[in-house]
């Protein structure tokens, strides 16, 4: 603290008396609001009429002010009451006539601190922490999901491209745009040119193997003359022509009578019969074998021309020759799949609401002598050989088969002892399977399904 006393000269008694009295007061004072102050007292030597005049008191504040109420100076001077304290820089005086402390902005405050400025201030003032920490997350979580979304139509904008190349690229599409028709048309041209390779044309064949999946497509492929390309595949020297040929014609015969026909009068099944008798890879048998089937199915017409030109006497021969048991198992389910087709046909004449197309299916199935030419080309002690196989699939077929055949064959099963001897032997060997399945919880039941067949096959014999 410093003391300033008056210069003026022959100073009286009573004024220094005043000076020490008022010094007391400042440290009283100094000690009550518990802060440092800088106080500079000032007498005023203007005043006359022996009456105590103001003194002028600049107080520099701390930021020690604790819990104390702070008062906010204005232009004006301010009535200062006890425990309030004052924002530093402000001007703090005495006045002796009142003894009150007063206060008002200094002179660097005034230039500034207009009644607009304070109002702003006090606007400001009256946002909480709080409140300025949610608004400056606020401010982040905009800025980075601003940042997110440009990130994201970048990336999405990345993997698409404009609009005009893809209408370009679209109109040079429209160019190259075929249809199936056209394909298969340009396919046969190919086929047919003497300057295609083997490979160009398996490849051409591959190709119409795919597209004659649909029926309208293979009835498209006759009207075209496809029918009789494929034909010609057949008589290839090149066994992979004929493999492919005959995988074609399959594939174009399944499910479609209008093919079914039309390959039939071209004589397709003569020539399929003629590859299975001659000697050829078991690959290209496997796919002859598949077109035979496709022909047979559903057809009467075919079955009664195929009995007829000696396709059981082909296909036992091609049984016998068979060690490996794939052709015999395919053989095995084309007489299966003939024999249960022309029963359910003869057992479906109860059904009253049968179309009028039943009586002629009915009539030409009753032509089909199957069960007969089974008997006679010695079928009952062939079809028991095919359990020979450790296959469970090749039996299972075999099993069906010979249930199939039952009525025809049963007396050929009692006398046959191999096959009496197969099913007890592999009834015993399937049920410690499915004493297996049922341990480890299978819920399939495949091996019980062959007991059961065995089962049924022994009731019958006995």
């Amino acid at each position: 603290m410093r003391l300033g006393s008056s210069r003026a000269t022959g100073a009286s008694p009573s004024c220094l008396t005043l000076s020490v009295l008022l010094l007391l007061h400042c440290r009283h004072v100094a000690s009550t609001l518990g802060q440092k102050s800088a106080l500079t007292v000032v007498e005023n030597t203007e005043g006359g009429g022996g009456g105590v005049e103001e003194e002028e008191v600049t107080v520099d504040n701390d930021d020690e002010e604790g819990d104390l109420e702070v008062v906010h100076p204005t232009e004006e001077w301010q009535t200062l009451r006890p425990g309030q304290a004052v924002p530093a820089g402000s001007h703090v005086r005495l006045n002796l006539q009142t003894g009150q402390r007063e206060v008002r902005l200094g002179e660097e405050q005034l230039k500034y601190w207009t009644q607009e400025h304070w109002e702003e201030e006090e606007i400001q003032s009256s946002v909480s922490p709080e409140e300025l920490k949610q608004a400056m997350k606020k401010i982040k979580e905009d800025l980075n999901t601003a940042s997110k979304d440009t990130d994201q139509q970048d990336s999405v904008a990345s993997k698409y491209r404009p609009l005009e190349e893809l209408k370009r690229d679209m109109a040079q599409l429209d160019l190259l745009v075929e249809t199936d028709v056209q394909i298969m048309k340009r396919l046969l041209e190919q086929l047919n040119s003497s300057s295609s390779t083997t490979e160009q044309k398996m490849s051409i064949l591959l190709e119409l193997e795919y597209l004659v999946h649909q029926v309208d497509n293979a009835q498209t492929l006759c009207s075209m003359g496809g029918l009789q390309l494929i034909l010609q595949g057949l008589n290839s020297s090149d066994f992979r022509l004929q493999e492919s040929s005959a995988f074609v014609l399959g594939s174009a015969l399944s499910s479609n009578p209008v093919v079914q026909v039309k390959a039939v009068e071209r004589g397709a099944l003569q020539m399929l019969l003629t590859v299975l008798a001659t000697t050829q890879p078991v690959r290209v048998k496997k796919k002859v074998l598949f077109a035979v089937a496709s022909l047979l199915r559903h057809f009467p017409y075919a079955q009664r021309h195929f009995l007829s030109h000696g396709g059981l006497q082909v296909l036992s021969e091609l049984f016998r020759e068979d060690g490996g048991g794939v052709l015999r198992t395919r053989i095995v389910t084309m007489l299966y799949d003939m024999i249960s087709e022309k029963e359910l046909i003869f057992h479906a004449g109860l059904d009253p609401g049968l179309d009028a197309s039943y009586e002629e299916r009915l009539r030409q199935y009753a032509q089909v002598s199957l069960q007969g030419e089974l008997l006679e080309k010695g079928w009952c002690n062939l079809v028991p050989q095919l359990l020979e196989s450790t296959e469970h699939d090749y039996r299972e077929k075999a099993l069906r088969a010979l249930l199939a055949m039952a009525p025809t064959c049963l007396e050929q099963y009692r006398s046959d002892s191999f096959l009496l001897d197969s099913l007890f032997s592999l009834r015993d060997q399937y049920q410690e399977m499915v004493q297996s399945e049922m341990i480890l919880g299978e819920e399939n039941y495949y091996f019980a399904e062959i007991v059961e067949l065995i089962d049924a096959l022994q009731v019958k014999i006995k």
